[in-house]
């Protein structure tokens, strides 16, 4: 039994070769999220500056032209330096001060669940409400209009924006953080053997 034990350990080990598949599928996990973030502030930047800076309506953070240039260079950035896997310990920083943010000014106040779901265990008044105007959405499409086509794909859902997404993306940049890009298919990997070993 100790020799199957040892045999099964040192095959599990052999997988470690390919452990820079890991840091690399969670970076190209990330991309298009950061991507598409940082493209949407910056095809309304007067927008994003206003709701930045707007505290009826908006985040009301101070510095909101800063703050919204900061956000969206970050978000932009981050995603073409976490592709080519180039400074990806530094940038996993600024993208998580970004989360923190997002997680603190947007979502804190909606709980955890991104999606509205009142059979879960953290479901909390918001996610109740969402559900009372679901069942009202649904009842008006399935009398009006074409609910068996609107649903095909999936259910009919409410978003909640709670901080779940945001907390996510916060835990994987912190494991990219500590891990860096990963091995062979990261510019990181090249510029560390061409330059410190």
């Amino acid at each position: 039994m100790t020799a199957f034990l040892i045999r099964a350990q040192q095959l599990l080990d052999q997988t470690r070769r390919l452990d820079f598949l890991a840091p690399l599928a969670l970076r190209l996990y990330l991309v298009p999220i950061f991507w598409m973030a940082g493209s949407h502030k910056l095809a309304d930047f007067a927008g994003t500056v206003e709701w930045f800076g707007n505290a009826d309506w908006g985040l009301g953070l101070p510095l909101p032209g800063l703050m919204a240039f900061l956000a969206t260079a970050t978000e932009l950035g981050g995603s073409v330096l976490l592709l080519i896997g180039l400074g990806v310990r530094w940038v996993s920083i600024p993208l998580m001060v970004t989360m923190l943010v997002a997680i603190f000014t947007v979502h804190w106040p909606n709980g955890w669940q991104a999606i509205a779901d009142p059979g879960a265990p953290f479901a909390n008044a918001q996610v109740l409400a969402s559900s009372e105007k679901l069942a009202k959405a649904k009842a008006l499409l399935q009398q009006y209009g074409h609910y068996d086509w609107l649903t095909s794909s999936g259910p009919l859902v409410v978003l909640n924006n709670g901080f779940e997404f945001a907390a996510t993306y916060l835990i994987i940049l912190l494991s990219l953080f500590f891990t860096g890009a990963g091995k062979y298919l990261s510019l990181d990997h090249w510029l560390r053997r061409r330059f410190m070993e």
